[in-house]
């Protein structure tokens, strides 16, 4: 008996040894935020040399990015209100950290890079056209994982309801009754996340190799949102997100991330996974 265990702990050893030495080649390569438009080109085709499979891709994407400068809300539409770049890698918030990792994982080039983010972070028009225009920006984390095909809400798959909280609010409408952002959209939503006390080892067990992580906040209902935060988990344990407190994006252990101090950060998560366009 006590040999069978000894093998087991050996080929787990040797699995995770493995798995850890195909993402050694990103240690080798300069950081996106230091590349040209050309150079990032130049590298796509050998992500998916490298890692054909879109969750390995998806994950030596995440870590390459880490260390990513942080700055809030940096993405546009290159045209007013909101002139900033539509895709870029030297800067990074919590949100656009996920969408365009998840953009660099299915491009093979600057350009496409362009198209993909345009499909995945601007909402379909009733022409079933992507045009990127502040209005139909997914500009909300919980509309983005309830409609998104990109970014799938699968927090009810993972364990039974009877442990959820179910929230119902009006997103972009404040307690006043005055719109968050500056333009004439509000979406009542119904949603279901996991609470604090339920988040634990073997819950995270229960989780993808690879998902997405969306931190619940109850305090901001009030101003017609619910999400505070989101970042992309690796291996069931590793959080790789950007984080305004460090100043650059990081990989984390989620216990400590979200216990720390022994007292939770958030009142719960919900879980998504990624789907290739």
């Amino acid at each position: 008996m006590l040999n069978r265990f000894i093998k087991l702990i050996f080929c787990i050893l040797i699995f995770i040894i493995g798995c850890a030495g195909i993402f050694d080649w990103i240690d080798t390569l300069p950081k996106p935020w230091q590349l040209t438009e050309e150079e990032v080109s130049e590298l796509l085709p050998k992500f998916k040399e490298k890692y054909p499979d879109f969750e390995d891709r998806l994950k030596a994407l995440t870590l390459w990015r880490v260390g990513t400068p942080y700055e809030e809300f940096k993405l546009g539409e290159e045209i007013p209100p909101d002139t900033d770049p539509l895709f870029r890698l030297d800067m990074s918030d919590c949100t656009v950290h996920v969408l365009t990792t998840l953009v660099l994982a299915q491009s093979t080039d600057w350009q496409q890079a362009r198209e993909h983010i345009t499909k995945i972070h601007y909402k379909m028009n009733t022409d079933g056209q992507h045009i990127p225009i502040f209005t139909s920006r997914w500009h909300f984390t919980s509309d983005r994982l309830l409609s998104n095909p990109s970014t799938v809400n699968i927090t009810d798959n993972i364990i039974d309801d009877k442990y959820f909280k179910k929230i119902e609010l009006i997103l972009n409408k404040k307690q006043d009754g005055s719109p968050l952002l500056g333009m004439d959209w509000s979406k009542e939503i119904q949603l279901s996340y996991i609470p604090s006390e339920f988040i634990s080892l073997d819950l995270l067990d229960k989780l993808p190799q690879v998902c997405g992580i969306a931190f619940v906040r109850e305090s901001y209902i009030k101003n017609g949102l619910i999400i505070a935060h989101e970042g992309i988990l690796l291996d069931k344990i590793n959080l790789v997100h950007a984080s305004s407190d460090s100043g650059q994006t990081v990989k984390v252990n989620f216990m400590d991330y979200y216990f720390y101090g022994k007292k939770p950060n958030f009142d719960g998560i919900m879980v998504y996974r990624f789907v290739p366009l």
